[in-house]
């Protein structure tokens, strides 16, 4: 036991030994059964009657309160989170939850562990990193109204991105259990209202057992495909108060849903469409949730020796499969049969948009063209964020989880396929070889494209990481919105190679959420790398501290353009269209004057420093002493003024 941590009372740590609360031991992991609860004392738990309520001192208990007490609600709460294998809880810590944070530390040992983070934002992308690497939700905790406020946005992103985040935020509901003053304000009667629009569902447990019920129900709505993030609300004398009825109490089975598979006629009727095509083509986007989906769509995809669009929601398709067609959108033109696999928008793939004059769009298909959809995008929507965009006319529409649905497709098209169709489909696929192997070429040309100049080019940049790392067991975990340079020259084979973005487009994903992952990846051994803007790291700068705290070892390359270049970009089309000028579009856009020095700032958080780099010549030795460190255990970051092309 480290020094730092103080034993707990033997009684705290026995209390809830006994038969009556092992109801999930059975169901969890041979690692989770180990470490659930043990079984319940034949004794009874007593306490004295409560008393009034007492307003808590910042340092300790005042003497009227029950100091002999040797159980409470949180000790149980804890046990219901390791029941399900929550390895982790992030929080920023706080009052409300002071009942569970105590009963964590103490009564669990500090399991889950505890991620320290200096802001519900960072505590909530964390989550969401973690879960695209692990394909398990990690705990989040926040306090009351304004700490649920802060964690909104990440929440949102992770709504979006379809994520499992489990957050819990602390409550006092009764009016009259409420201390005078702050408690007041950071309570509310439904606090669940704030997020309802963005979350699977909600809940505000009224008791101990509805809390193991809600939470292990929470678990399964927000793993259950379409995912998404849950909410639970912690009210604090449940918490805090002691346990009076422990026999009666019991932590439920926990099962995990099996992902629903598409009707299998129905999925027969899309692979004759798709066997029968001359030109059929697969986009995707979000389809590999384990490491089972990646072979599964190459699968499919050699069965049919069909191109294959990769919108990069998760890493599905190698990118240096010889049918990987994904910088090659014009084939969406050609086809006469499209199958959607999980697509987030499948109105944005297959139609043109502008909005740099007027407004319009028309239909990048060729008239008659077949569209198949496959996924469980539309079987859980909200109608105020509508986040699912436009519609799409479809001609036939499958519900069902892509990467449960695929060996039954894929088998189907195997058994359609004659001598005939073997050799019109073979012939399709050296030709899209052959495109694939020509892009690839053209992509390591392009790069060489100002080399040598300064500020550095991101083709560079990306080219540089990835000939120091190609080697490693790495990971690619964030990157900016549109750094599409290593998935034109970098090679990836893995799932966990490629996590997606934000999902919903909030700024300040990028850092905390590639910690996440890093934090996932750590217990693995792989090599974490991590690109990201200069503006969305500004958002959550205190992330860094997390990082060094918690030891999680992560090459993070913030891109510094110096300015919010995206936006800079939409100011200038809109001078333009307008007829003005351009030499101003730079006033609320732009980060300079003074520029920041990211490195510097890496260092007062503990975390090691190189930049700002400005000379190319520079940057491979930076980048090797930084990944030295990373490979130390530590983190690294490495600011690289970039060219904002």
């Amino acid at each position: 036991m480290s020094a730092h941590r103080r034993p707990p009372q033997a009684s705290r740590r026995n209390f809830l030994k006994g038969a009556g609360l092992v109801g999930a031991a059975a169901a969890v992991t041979p690692s989770v059964a180990a470490n659930a609860m043990p079984a319940v004392q034949s004794e009874k738990l007593t306490a004295a009657p409560p008393g009034p309520r007492q307003i808590a001192a910042e340092t300790m208990p005042p003497p009227s309160d029950p100091v002999n007490q040797t159980s409470s609600g949180g000790d149980f709460m804890t046990d219901v989170l390791n029941s399900l294998g929550i390895e982790y809880m992030a929080i920023n810590c706080a009052s409300s939850y002071r009942g569970l944070h105590e009963a964590i530390i103490n009564h669990g040992d500090n399991k889950p562990e505890i991620i320290t983070c200096v802001h519900e934002d960072i505590a909530v992308h964390i989550a969401q990193g973690y879960a695209k690497i692990e394909s398990k939700p990690l705990a989040m905790a926040c306090h009351g109204t304004v700490g649920l406020q802060h964690a909104v946005m990440a929440m949102y992103n992770a709504w979006c991105d379809r994520v499992p985040v489990i957050v819990f935020g602390g409550n006092i509901m009764e009016a009259d259990k409420r201390g005078p003053g702050i408690e007041w304000v950071h309570s509310a009667v439904d606090i669940g209202e704030l997020v309802r629009e963005f979350t699977k569902w909600d809940d505000q447990p009224a008791s101990l057992q509805h809390f193991a019920e809600s939470t292990a129900r929470a678990y399964k709505v927000a793993t259950t495909p379409p995912m998404g993030p849950v909410f639970i609300a912690l009210d604090v004398e449940l918490q805090e108060n002691p346990i009076w009825n422990a026999e009666r109490l019991r932590i439920p089975k926990f099962e995990q849903v099996i992902p629903p598979q598409g009707d299998s006629a129905a999925l027969a009727e899309a692979a004759k469409m798709l066997v029968e095509a001359q030109n059929s083509l697969i986009v995707c986007d979000r389809v590999a949730r384990t490491p089972a989906g990646v072979g599964r769509l190459v699968d499919l995809a050699e069965t049919l020796q069909c191109g294959v669009i990769d919108y990069a929601g998760r890493m599905n398709f190698p990118s240096r499969h010889p049918l990987n067609q994904s910088f090659h959108r014009a084939l969406i033109g050609q086809a006469d049969v499209i199958l959607a696999i999980e697509m987030n928008d499948l109105w944005g793939a297959v139609n043109t948009f502008h909005d740099r004059i007027v407004r319009q769009s028309w239909p990048a298909t060729k008239p008659g063209a077949k569209i198949i959809t496959l996924g469980v995008r539309d079987l859980y929507l909200k109608s105020n964020y509508q986040d699912f965009g436009r519609w799409q006319d479809v001609d036939l529409d499958i519900a069902g989880d892509g990467e449960a649905s695929l060996p039954v497709l894929t088998e189907a098209a195997k058994q359609l396929m004659d001598d005939g169709r073997k050799a019109a489909c073979a012939a399709r696929g050296q030709k899209l070889a052959a495109a694939h192997l020509a892009a690839v070429e053209q992509s390591r040309t392009n790069a060489t494209i100002g080399w040598d100049a300064s500020p550095i080019t991101t083709a560079r940049m990306c080219a540089e990481v990835y000939d120091q790392i190609k080697d490693e067991d790495w990971s690619l975990v964030g990157a900016s919105i549109n750094l599409s340079w290593p998935h034109r020259l970098w090679d990836f084979r893995k799932r966990y190679q490629w996590n997606g973005l934000s999902g919903g487009g909030g700024v300040g994903y990028n850092l905390p959420a590639s910690l996440g992952a890093a934090l996932a990846n750590k217990k693995h051994g792989r090599f974490t790398v991590a690109f990201g803007g200069d503006g969305d790291f500004m958002y959550n700068p205190g992330a860094l501290w997390t990082a060094a705290h918690h030891k999680i070892p992560i090459l993070y390359i913030v891109q510094n353009n110096r300015a919010y270049h995206q936006e800079y970009m939409h100011l200038t089309a809109m001078a333009v269209r307008h007829g003005r000028g351009v030499d101003r579009v730079d006033i609320g856009t732009t980060l300079k004057e003074p520029n920041i020095d990211y490195a510097t700032v890496a260092r007062g958080m503990g975390v090691h420093g190189e930049g700002p780099i400005t000379d190319p010549n520079d940057l491979r030795p930076a980048l090797a002493r930084a990944i030295a460190v990373v490979k130390s255990g530590e983190p690294a970051i490495v600011d690289v003024v970039t060219d904002p092309r």
